[in-house]
């Protein structure tokens, strides 16, 4: 008899040293670092306070294409994350990787989880939506570039400080009179392929490439070195030549020079705005991305960023708390803080409205223009994004062009027409191994 007490005091220590129950794990790899990185974090602390059957684990990964090619790494290992942050520019590669994703669509109903594919902007979910309706992976951070300006060059150059112009020869004029006054850096930009070619054609309703610029078909060949595109790159040209426009690097390298009041009109995403509004010492104007009044402009730009992308080779358990954490940051409450914290779009139109009826827009002027020049107009084959193999590195090729340009080795049509040759090399290359 004793001896059975003290086994069964034994075994109820066991019981009670035993949690109540083991949470599931998932990981997500990211790119985000700074500010970014830090909203990025509060959201996985609050999913992981808000119930107890589930946890995430967000690491940093490096870039986006730092990133992307970790998720590949480890697809190969056999060592995939649960979920994997992926730029816009991946999604035709991330689409040909078949056995190496799940389809956030058959995630979410195999899971039971409550989805609803037109709660979504459209304009901000078709990038990632099959033609058959079908989302391949969630929006998360989508961003849409536009003009920021420092109202006190502006002053300074005996400018209206509160102009908000919306076609480029108006914006020359305003660079002219900032050079007239001695400022040394009129104009600069991010991410100059996304916002001076990518988001150019479609905002003008020309073609950056055929077959819907990729969506309709994997055979597509690139088409920027049309008129319009050789026009603005050649008069971007002319402004580097004279001192109006000031290239400042590849990515992000101009944010710094903006927000430090260097450089007085900046090109960039509608995320750019987190930064802005927590470095910048002057007041600052956001508006419209300019235009050239010709083509179909304005039509509607498109969107940068990255999606989740849910990876191959997890339990069935572990997907029911990935599509958990998904339905969390879908909520719009969640998105509202987003995209109120980051410039980025609200992914959801609840989300939306949500942050207009809070007043935000009417407190924050400018923090809606990315969602009306998205959302304005129905998208066309020409303006409702990208879906190009390759295209991480097509950029680059882009990029090396264009600097040509900047620095007067090549005319914007010479630039073009070679950034097109040999960016169609990497298509061919990239059609052929996904037959």
């Amino acid at each position: 008899m004793k001896l059975t007490k003290k086994l069964m005091v034994a075994a109820m220590a066991v019981v009670w040293a035993m949690p109540a129950s083991a949470q599931t794990e998932i990981e997500w790899w990211h790119a985000f670092t700074g500010r970014l990185g830090e909203l990025l974090a509060k959201q996985v602390e609050d999913f992981n306070a808000s119930q107890s059957d589930y946890k995430v684990v967000a690491t940093h990964k490096g870039n986006y294409s730092e990133t992307l090619n970790a998720g590949i790494a480890a697809f190969r290992a056999g060592e995939q994350p649960h979920i994997l942050q992926v730029f816009e520019v991946g999604t035709a590669t991330m689409m040909a990787a078949g056995g190496a994703i799940k389809p956030v669509y058959e995630v979410m109903a195999e899971a039971g989880a409550e989805f609803d594919p037109e709660s979504y902007l459209a304009a901000v979910a078709g990038y990632y939506t099959t033609t058959d309706g079908d989302m391949l992976s969630l929006p998360y951070n989508s961003s849409t570039p536009v003009l920021y300006l420092n109202q006190d060059a502006l002053q300074a150059a005996g400018l209206d400080p509160q102009a908000r112009p919306k076609t480029w020869p108006e914006v020359e004029e305003i660079l002219k009179a900032l050079k007239a006054s001695g400022h040394e850096c009129p104009l600069t930009t991010a991410w100059q392929s996304w916002v001076h070619l990518e988001n150019f054609s479609a905002y003008h309703d020309v073609p950056f490439a055929s077959k819907e610029n990729g969506f309709s078909a994997l055979d597509t060949e690139l088409r920027f070195n049309g008129e319009l595109q050789v026009t603005h790159i050649g008069k971007m040209g002319e402004w580097a030549k004279d001192g109006l426009f000031i290239y400042s690097g590849r990515r992000n390298e101009g944010g710094a020079r903006f927000r430090s009041g260097e450089c007085a009109l900046f090109t960039e995403s509608s995320a750019g705005y987190a930064g802005v509004k927590a470095e910048a010492q002057f007041p600052f104007t956001v508006t419209n991305l300019p235009y050239w009044e010709a083509g179909g402009a304005p039509q509607n730009t498109i969107i940068g960023g990255a999606s989740l992308w849910v990876m191959t080779g997890h339990s069935p358990e572990e997907y029911k708390a990935v599509a958990a954490f998904l339905s969390f940051l879908s909520t719009s409450g969640v998105q509202a803080a987003w995209h109120q914290n980051t410039g980025y779009l609200p992914i959801t139109t609840a989300a939306y409205e949500q942050t207009k009826s809070e007043g935000f827009y009417d407190a924050n002027p400018g923090t809606d223009i990315a969602i009306i020049q998205m959302t304005g107009k129905a998208p066309t084959a020409n303006s409702k994004g990208l879906r190009l193999g390759s295209f991480d590195q097509i950029r680059g090729i882009i990029d090396e062009e264009l600097e040509a340009v900047w620095s007067g080795n090549k005319t914007a049509q010479e630039a073009l027409d070679a950034a097109v040759e040999r960016g169609n090399q990497l298509l061919r290359r990239f059609e052929r191994a996904n037959q």
